[in-house]
């Protein structure tokens, strides 16, 4: 007999947490902030970090300017077993907004011939330029910046005021991290574990991803914690339609579900499809649409703890798999389209989605299809070669239809492809200078 042990394969332990812990409730105003310990010391922090870093200068108001308002926010910070980790309190300028933690997300960047006037921190009444170290902001994604010298390199992707970064070394590790604490407050909060509500799991040679609190925090919002699981996230024999059903009495409970949905596909691509389908609705959400979405929830009840792992493999070659529904939808007769796509062994991006515009043969739905791949897999390879690791063979693209294959390579023009030209010229561009292969694979596989 042979056991998932065996194999290396093991679940993350969930240690029970017995204790009691107090939590202050996020004030409802100021003067209640003001009156929390808890909160009180997240402000001075927020505010001594700010002060530190000469986010302004005081001066007095000049006559027939506009005074912009600031605010407080607060929030909980939870670590990955639901333990809070810390208060934190935010000062956003006219809004709301907002694994190195950066102790405050401030505007940092030079204004250009522009001043701005801002009444002074509620509560505490009484410029920064821009840091450079070689990093280059990645043309693939703003969020992205990458530091190549020599052989080291280190990559840092940042969304507002947590960083995720890696390099090819621990001193070049530890270099960074000593220059950015110069710079900005912050906590270095070791290796990678918990990010954003994806939990990292390592194990040897892989990391395993996966949203199980995430999950749970959904299927306890729908109120059913208590639902019986179901083995299918969707029920393929039906099709939802925007006129069956009464509308639901709660709306905005199917779209905060709905949208909470849409996160948690980050790392479950099992439910990509179904959670498309329930989207797709919103607007105007009727029982039908809430059945749906709650039989993904029953599904998460029974997988919560799933997710995908990720390889240390290099890089060999990007392999994308495509399909269609030509005419799927029964209200419009739009066609839907979906892909995978793998790096080496590693499934790197998926998506499932409507097509835009109304497809007059399966031909047109099929190369649509194609093309959007494509245009993913051309992206992923520009990335690439952003992160130094360029691809130096073409990327395979499957497909199931065999005209669709032969019109990716054929120069001669038809009739019945006029109204996809462009995605036509688009692919065969593409496997004209050998970036891409589309190529046939039977629908049994």
């Amino acid at each position: 007999m042979e056991t998932r042990a065996q194999h290396g394969i093991f679940k993350p332990k969930v240690p029970f947490n017995l204790s009691a812990q107090h939590i202050s409730p996020i004030p409802r105003s100021l003067k209640l902030a003001l009156l929390d310990l808890n909160w009180n010391a997240a402000m001075n922090e927020e505010f001594l970090a700010l002060t530190k870093q000469h986010t302004w200068d005081l001066v007095p108001k000049p006559d027939g300017v506009n005074v912009i308002r600031c605010m407080w926010l607060f929030k909980h910070k939870f670590k990955e077993h639901g333990d809070l980790e810390r208060y934190k309190a935010l000062l956003v300028v006219n809004g709301k907004s907002q694994q190195l933690d950066v102790k405050n997300s401030f505007l940092h960047g030079d204004l250009i011939k522009e001043t701005v006037y801002m009444h002074q921190l509620p509560g505490f009444v009484n410029r920064s330029s821009p840091t450079h170290i070689g990093f280059v902001c990645s043309q693939s994604d703003n969020s992205l910046f990458i530091f190549r010298q020599g052989s080291t390199t280190s990559y840092l992707l940042l969304y507002v005021d947590d960083i995720v970064s890696t390099t090819s070394s621990a001193t070049l590790t530890s270099d960074i991290i000593s220059f950015l604490k110069t710079e900005f407050d912050m906590t270095d909060l070791g290796k990678l574990s918990y990010f954003l509500g994806i939990s990292v799991t390592r194990t040897r040679g892989r990391m395993f991803l996966c949203q199980r609190k995430y999950a749970e925090e959904i299927i306890n919002r729908a109120k059913m914690s208590n639902c019986k699981p179901v083995s299918t996230p969707v029920d393929c024999k039906s099709k939802l339609s925007a006129f069956d059903g009464d509308p639901v009495v709660d709306p905005s409970l199917y779209r905060s579900l709905a949208g909470a949905l849409q996160y948690l596909t980050f790392t479950r691509p099992d439910i990509a499809y179904a959670v498309q389908q329930i989207c797709l609705f919103m607007h105007a959400p009727r029982e039908p649409h809430f059945n749906a979405l709650k039989r993904i929830i029953r599904y998460l009840k029974g997988t919560a703890d799933h997710g995908f792992y990720l390889y240390r493999l290099p890089p060999t070659r990007l392999v994308s798999y495509t399909n269609v529904d030509w005419g799927g939808c029964p209200d419009t007769r739009r066609s839907t389209s979906g892909y995978c796509v793998f790096l080496g062994d590693n499934l790197v991006s998926w998506s499932t989605k409507r097509q835009a515009i109304l497809s007059k043969s399966s031909d047109e739905a099929e190369y649509r299809a194609v093309a959007n791949v494509v245009a993913e897999t051309c992206w992923l390879r520009n990335l690439l070669l952003e992160l130094h690791c360029p691809l130096r063979r073409a990327s395979l693209v499957y497909y199931d239809n065999i005209s669709t294959v032969y019109l990716s390579s054929n120069p001669v023009q038809h009739q019945r492809t006029k109204h996809i030209e462009i995605d036509i010229h688009f692919v065969r561009e593409k496997v004209a200078i050998r970036h891409i292969r589309v190529l046939h694979v039977p629908y049994s596989y």
